[in-house]
């Protein structure tokens, strides 16, 4: 028994010890975003923390930019696009996945991820090579296909990772019941497999929102997205409006996530 106590007594620093690493983990991860939302409320002519005062002016400014209510346009219009399809792809994919096995697995689950592991300057002048080869560089749909590209790997990984749950014996009962192929995926798997899913394009969405090196490269003549927008107006000005795009984004993240609450519970998604 005195052993036994000892062992805890000896842990209770160790706990607490890990218990204060992670709570300034979480003040190293916030700290910039309480600071640029902050940042977006002050009532002065410069990005600062803590804000002087207290002002909507530049939500108003940025609404008022043509120019960053375009890229803001552009980039949501992209990113329901690109969430709608990797979705869809990569539903497919991940279920091709379930029926390779051996080696031959290993090297599809490869392919199916590789964006992830390219580097994305690499995959983004290479992709423009390819678009300038089939007469596509420099329009929306060239855009388009670099962000589908890049976002791919995250709807794949998450819908993958649902679907190895979903019991085999399901699909057989299925059968056995009378039930079609599609009968089965739709009143049977689908429903098992939303929360990944919808985590899946929740992720691609908010990666093709955020993407800047492909945008950078592919961008359409006269087009650009949120970031490339931000970015050149950082150039010349140093402004709060900057922050109130910024804030934008963030609670744009943080509205998908409450979205997926909303329909699949983040329980069910992890």
């Amino acid at each position: 028994m005195s052993e036994m106590t000892h062992t805890f007594s000896n842990q209770k620093p160790v706990n607490i010890g890990f218990g204060i690493l992670i709570v300034l983990l979480y003040i190293f991860l916030m700290a910039p975003l309480v600071m640029i939302i902050g940042a977006s409320f002050t009532n002065g002519m410069m990005i600062e923390f803590p804000p002087q005062g207290f002002s909507w002016r530049w939500y108003v400014e940025f609404f008022e930019r043509k120019d960053l209510v375009d890229g803001l346009l552009m980039s949501l219009r992209i990113g329901a696009i690109t969430a709608v399809v990797t979705m869809t792809v990569a539903m497919m994919a991940a279920m091709a996945g379930q029926v390779i096995s051996g080696k031959l697995s290993g090297w599809f689950q490869l392919g199916m991820t590789l964006p992830l592991l390219v580097p994305e300057l690499l995959t983004a002048v290479g992709l423009l090579f390819f678009l300038y080869k089939i007469q596509m560089a420099k329009t929306v749909m060239g855009l388009q296909m670099g962000h589908i590209l890049m976002s791919f790997p995250y709807a794949y990984v998450s819908i993958a990772a649902a679907i190895r749950q979903v019991p085999a014996s399901l699909e057989e009962a299925s059968a056995s019941l009378g039930a079609t192929g599609w009968q089965t995926f739709r009143l049977v798997i689908l429903p098992l497999v939303m929360p990944g899913l919808a985590m899946g394009g929740i992720f691609s969405f908010i990666n093709s929102f955020d993407l800047y090196t492909i945008s950078l490269l592919l961008k359409p003549l006269g087009g650009n997205t949120l970031p490339l927008a931000l970015f050149d107006f950082l150039t010349y000005e140093f402004k709060p409006t900057a922050a109130a795009a910024a804030t934008l984004s963030i609670l744009l993240s943080i509205g998908g996530v409450a979205l997926v609450q909303k329909l699949v519970g983040l329980q069910r998604a992890f």
